[in-house]
């Protein structure tokens, strides 16, 4: 059966820019849209700010330094063990310029996968953001025999440098620094030399993905694979301009989907200001974005505490909190507003907005997994507009997004520009394109497997369009199972009705093999013992209100409610487990990308599963 192809809509605003290198996105910036509060770093109390043409400056002297390192070339590779900051970003742009390729490794990788990672890739020096993450790194290090240079970012290395393998070398970042400098003053006109020799298809960065099973594959992304994607995507949010742009970023950028777009956002010459997980809370409010990206799940946490918020409300607050949810609840992405709503948002949702520091955003991308129509649609009708996307490391990553005139709560948009997507005879996502990956990185077997020889990249999802054109994800390819009737399960929609609700944390259904289907719960470690609390448990653990009939029972209502939500019977759930825990990627239940590794939660609950399969079959 012939595909059927579908690409952008006719009036996507989108370019198809090709050919162009990684630096060309900085240099372009620098000329057309001067920022002198371009890279914004968190220091003390407050920020250093440097402008983009100082960051530029230091980006040259950095590759040229890099360069001068004895063993060191174009072409070879220097891997990062860094938080994602002003410095990941200055590495990354010298290793560019130089023509190095880098190798961004997780910070919550094991050791051994650590190893793994700068081996397999051959990475002959290790850049490392602090003395914290080098004491992490060091016992690592005497199984990388390749490794000769270690570079320290900040810090001083002292409890560290003594202890390094033989063969290796210790540098800090400002000695590197000032080395560039002297080679700059001696040849001012390196830096372009340097440039110039850059091909756009050559290679610039290997990710490592973290993958559900097995060994991790290096992704090999050129400089016009992620170029291309920066044109393709980014310039659909038409409502985002340049130096007058704050975008905060706080996403790993080992990653590249927080990766892609901070190159968007040099390119734009917009204002970048690096924050984490842990200092978002604090920043929001003091930078006010007008643009940042995030995952689906800060978004549920948000939601969540507004929901808990309005339900341990009194009174008259209570009754008109509880109505501008429910308001919200029903509105539609991409409705215009009404009277009701006007009244809603000068109440409740303009207060929201001020509290989240989220009163000038104009732009919320959401990736790395679906967002639930329900939050799409909540998020919306508190006037934060939330864009979402789709693609996989291997795509650059953005193979369709939403955009501001083409938002529809769940789906991902359409296609972008450049790109051609289709789907499968069995439901999977195909596309093809200048964002589709060179390939794995000595692994071309398993490159095999997933481009095949029309070129199209087999995503491992499986999905639908509508009849307008918007992609609709369904689930993976490797969750669905079978039942031992024969049905197949698509397990991540029922998930995302369970999680619907701030009581519950994380869900993974079960039945690959059985008769019907069943459930992990994972109760929220914030909601369960604020609920308890007000409904006469308060004082118990986790482990006693996970075993408590009255908890119990909260949750029979909770697992029927969603089950209601589920049309076909035989994918809903029968029975279900609460667990006093949550599944993390420190105990490796999940993927550094936030995805839940099925086989190890298995594993790790192989007990309370078989608990659920022991009693009499449910009929």
């Amino acid at each position: 059966m012939a595909l059927q192809i579908h690409t952008a809509p006719p009036n996507s605003r989108g370019k198809v820019i090709l050919g162009r290198s990684l630096p060309s996105l900085l240099d372009d910036a620098v000329a057309k849209y001067p920022n002198p509060k371009g890279f914004n770093q968190p220091a003390g109390s407050g920020w250093m700010t440097l402008s983009n043409a100082q960051f530029r400056d230091q980006v040259n002297v950095l590759a040229l330094a890099l360069l001068d390192l004895d063993g060191i070339d174009s072409g070879d590779k220097v891997a990062y063990y860094m938080e994602s900051d002003l410095h990941f970003a200055r590495a990354d742009f010298a290793c560019t310029v130089a023509s190095i390729v880098n190798v961004p490794i997780y910070l919550t990788n094991p050791a051994e996968t650590t190893a793994y990672v700068i081996n397999h890739s051959e990475s002959k020096a290790i850049y490392v953001s602090n003395d914290e993450l080098l004491e992490r790194l060091a016992p690592v290090l005497k199984d990388t025999p390749a490794i000769k240079y270690v570079i320290l970012a900040e810090g001083t290395g002292t409890d560290v440098i003594n202890g390094l393998p033989d063969g290796v070398t210790f540098l800090h970042q400002d000695d590197l620094m000032k080395k560039g400098q002297e080679l700059l003053a001696a040849d001012a006109e390196a830096p372009q030399r340097l440039r110039d020799a850059i091909d756009p298809k050559s290679l610039a960065t290997i990710i490592y993905t973290s993958g559900t099973t097995g060994t991790p594959k290096g992704v090999m992304l050129s400089h016009e694979n992620i170029s291309s994607n920066v044109y393709a995507a980014f310039n659909g949010f038409y409502t985002l301009q340049h130096q007058e742009e704050n975008a905060l970023t706080f996403l790993p950028m080992t990653h590249i989907y927080a990766r892609m777009l901070s190159f968007a956002c040099v390119a734009w010459g917009q204002s970048i200001y690096y924050s984490n997980p842990d200092l978002l809370i604090g920043h929001l409010p003091e930078v006010r974005p007008t643009m940042f990206a995030t995952v689906p799940r800060v978004l549920e946490k948000v939601y969540d505490k507004v929901l808990v918020g309005v339900e341990s409300s009194t009174g008259l607050k209570h009754k008109i909190g509880s109505w501008a949810m429910e308001l919200a609840k029903n509105f539609e992405a991409g409705s215009q507003p009404g009277f009701t709503h006007g009244i809603a948002d000068k109440l409740v949702y303009s207060k929201l907005r001020e509290k989240l520091g989220l009163t000038r955003t104009k732009v919320v991308s959401v990736g790395g997994a679906a967002l639930r129509k329900d939050l799409a649609n909540a998020f919306a009708a508190f006037g934060v507009p939330t864009y979402q996307g789709y693609g996989l490391t291997e795509t650059s990553p953005v193979i369709a997004t939403e955009v501001p005139g083409s938002a529809k709560a769940g789906t991902v948009g359409p296609p972008i520009v450049g790109i051609e997507v289709a789907i499968a005879e069995d439901g999977e996502i195909l596309t093809r394109g200048p964002h589709v990956m060179q390939g794995y990185y000595k692994a071309p077997d398993k490159t095999a497997e997933v481009i095949d020889d029309d070129g199209w990249f087999h995503t491992g999802d499986i999905g639908e369009f509508s009849p307008e054109g918007y992609l609709r994800i369904t689930d993976r390819k490797k969750s669905l199972f079978k039942l031992s009737t024969g049905k197949y399960v698509m397990p991540t929609p029922i998930e995302s009705k369970l999680l619907k609700d701030p009581l519950i944390e994380q869900a993974v259904v079960l039945g690959s093999g059985y008769k019907y289907c069943t459930a992990l719960i994972f109760p929220g470690a914030e909601a369960l013992p604020g609920w308890a609390e007000r409904n006469g448990l308060g004082g118990k653990s986790m482990a006693e209100l996970v075993e408590h009939p009255k908890v119990l029972a909260k949750f029979e209502e909770l697992v029927a409610e969603a089950n209601r939500e589920v049309p076909e019977k035989w994918s809903q759930v029968k029975r279900f487990k609460l667990i006093p825990g949550t599944m993390t990627v420190e105990n490796e239940l999940l993927t550094p990308t936030m995805k839940v590794k099925r086989g190890k939660v298995h594993k790790a609950y192989e007990a309370e599963i078989d608990s659920m399969y022991e009693a009499a079959a449910v009929a």
